[in-house]
């Protein structure tokens, strides 16, 4: 009868994978997965220790899961089956596994989970990873660390597939690249070597493809045209003209030549894996969002156009990646911009002060950067207007850019320079938020009413009404926030939302805040202030100012519980707001 096999297999693992339902559903597909034959419904129940009612229900969950996975659940009498392609039960496989682990990260033991208790574990994968990243680095690719755990657990669903003789047939239909050709060798010879199994052309070209779109990418020493070789020139123009449009709109620093091939590799990768549903995941998907903003927003208005122009869908976690490339370029960008200067004030004594300028350079050369050095014993302090000076004598007046440093300089002399650093531009970047926060509120635009509000639309509307009124945005503008919203959540912290359209149409830059004492929710996330931020296209250069900088205000959960609870209308609300940014 069908199924003896796959209950026997249930008997000897319920008790560790049959604990909860979701551990008893993930269980059942298993078993339905394993055995092409089908499971016999009252072994099963038996098995599991559960009635054959609960059963039942747990196969209507089943069909639930299947729903859009091209799969479907057959019954005949007390038999039932999976019906559907194997690269479909596959992706059914890898989502059970994606479930099992926390957060998006690689897990050993919850791959081996998903797949069930006798397929290869960490010491079969512990190995094979370092040497997939090895290889690829000889083949001239960097590695995504990220997307390698999709591969990994890919590679683990495809030896345990293809060892129960369930092998892809065939290829993509798409001719074969060298690259593609040298992928499949190195991971041929990898899985032979420590997983033991011989896998079929079909499945190794399936994997070099997963490789080539979710692993690699060209290293530092490809020149441009090496790496466009198998770029389709039009998606390159597509990607090319929504970076520019990009680099307009938000006023960054982006549209560099080795920035856009780059980011057209990764569209192209990422075209695929839409086309096939296999999207990645990517742990730093939440931390982006907080930490980066402004990264993340034009990460966003990328995403859209890519939708717009090529018909890619994106969720949360590929934005992410695309934000890691804008911020990687950002960061290149920026390295020289946030240098403070300095200057050194080391009386001269033979080469003393060469000395100290070289441990300067070496130590702190990336945080600041030396423009002068004065070797007289009475230096002309108020001719000094440096951002820093490092003196190794002491200054007649006390001030907080005068950093005393050793002559030979140390650990805590670095130390001490890079916070007086970090104080320096924190503060000027908190007194340009306190200048462009009260230029920018509107009056009347505060609501303490936003838990009033039963939806993200609702609460927009709510807050967007005011500066309809007062002129500053139509309802057009209002919709599009909406719009913006439905993309990708603008909770960028535990606390705080900032709803904005796509587009600078407002008269003028204005900010329309509601508060709630009580947290509500907000996509995946809850919420306490909601800013509903209107750009106009004279103001772009605030739009860094201001929405960088009051996210950042807002990270601090006690700063968040003071406003909140002391803002009673906007006057309080800017008076509690600078209190915090004075510190």
């Amino acid at each position: 009868r069908a199924g003896i096999d796959a209950a026997a297999a249930l008997r000897a693992s319920a008790a560790a994978d049959a604990g909860t339902p979701r551990d008893r559903l993930h269980t059942l597909v298993r078993a339905l997965l394993n055995d092409p034959e089908g499971i016999d419904v009252f072994e099963t129940a038996d098995a599991l220790h559960v009635s054959p009612a609960t059963l039942e229900a747990d196969l209507g969950r089943v069909r639930s899961l299947l729903g859009g996975t091209g799969i479907t659940l057959e019954r005949s009498a007390s038999t039932a089956r999976l019906r559907g392609a194997e690269v479909a039960q596959r992706r059914l496989l890898s989502s059970l596994a994606h479930d099992e682990m926390e957060a998006g990260a690689f897990d050993f033991d919850a791959l081996r989970r998903s797949l069930g208790g006798s397929s290869m574990g960490a010491n079969v994968f512990g190995p094979f990873k370092p040497a997939l990243v090895a290889r690829m680095g000889e083949l001239g690719y960097y590695v995504n660390e990220f997307g390698i755990a999709d591969v990994l657990m890919h590679i683990a669903i495809t030896a345990d597939r293809a060892s129960q003789g369930r092998s892809l047939e065939g290829t993509t239909g798409s001719p074969i690249s060298e690259d593609r050709r040298a992928v499949a060798e190195v991971l041929d010879a990898l899985v032979r070597e420590h997983i033991g199994v011989d896998l079929g052309h079909g499945d190794l070209d399936h994997l070099a493809i997963l490789v080539l779109t979710r692993v690699v990418a060209p290293g530092a020493a490809a020149p441009s045209e090496r790496a466009r070789e198998n770029l389709d020139p039009q998606l390159e123009q597509v990607v090319r003209e929504i970076v520019q449009d990009a680099a307009s709109e938000f006023l960054v620093d982006i549209a560099h030549e080795d920035f856009v091939v780059r980011l057209s590799l990764h569209v192209q990768n990422l075209r695929q894996r839409a086309a096939a549903q296999a999207w990645s995941r990517n742990p730093l998907t939440r931390s982006l969002k907080t930490s980066y903003p402004m990264v993340f927003e034009v990460a966003v208005f990328i995403a859209g156009q890519l939708h717009e122009r090529l018909g890619i869908p994106l969720l949360d976690d590929e934005i992410a990646y695309i934000a890691m490339h804008v911020g990687g370029r950002l960061e290149r960008s920026r390295r020289s911009e946030q240098l403070l200067t300095a200057t050194i004030v080391c009386p001269g004594y033979y080469e003393l002060h060469e000395l100290l300028r070289s441990s300067v350079d070496r130590s702190l050369g990336r945080a600041i950067e030396v423009v002068g050095v004065d070797t007289r014993a009475d230096p002309d302090w108020e001719a000094i207007h440096t951002d820093l000076v490092l003196s190794t004598i002491e200054p007649p007046t006390p001030s907080d850019r005068i950093v005393r440093v050793q002559p030979f300089l140390t650990e805590s002399d670095v130390d001490r320079v890079q916070a007086t650093a970090s104080r320096i531009r924190r503060g000027r970047r908190l007194a340009r938020l306190r200048a462009d926060l009260a230029r920018y509120f509107v009056a009347g635009a505060f609501s303490r009413e936003l838990a009033a509000a039963g939806s993200e639309e609702e609460a927009i509307r709510l807050l967007g009404a005011p500066l309809v009124a007062e002129g500053v945005i139509d309802q057009d503008y209002i919709e599009r926030a909406i719009h913006r919203e439905q993309l990708s959540s603008t909770a960028f912290t535990d606390a705080l939302a900032v709803p904005h359209a796509i587009g600078m149409t407002a008269t003028r830059t204005a900010i329309s805040v509601g508060v709630s004492e009580s947290s509500i929710a907000w996509g995946d996330s809850r919420v306490q202030v909601v800013a509903l931020v209107a750009f106009s296209e004279s103001d772009r250069a605030a739009f860094q100012t201001v929405f960088e900088q009051f996210v950042e205000v807002f990270s601090e959960r006690e700063s968040v519980q003071r406003i909140v609870r002391r803002a009673t209308d906007l006057a309080g609300f800017l008076d509690e707001l600078a209190a915090v940014i004075d510190g």
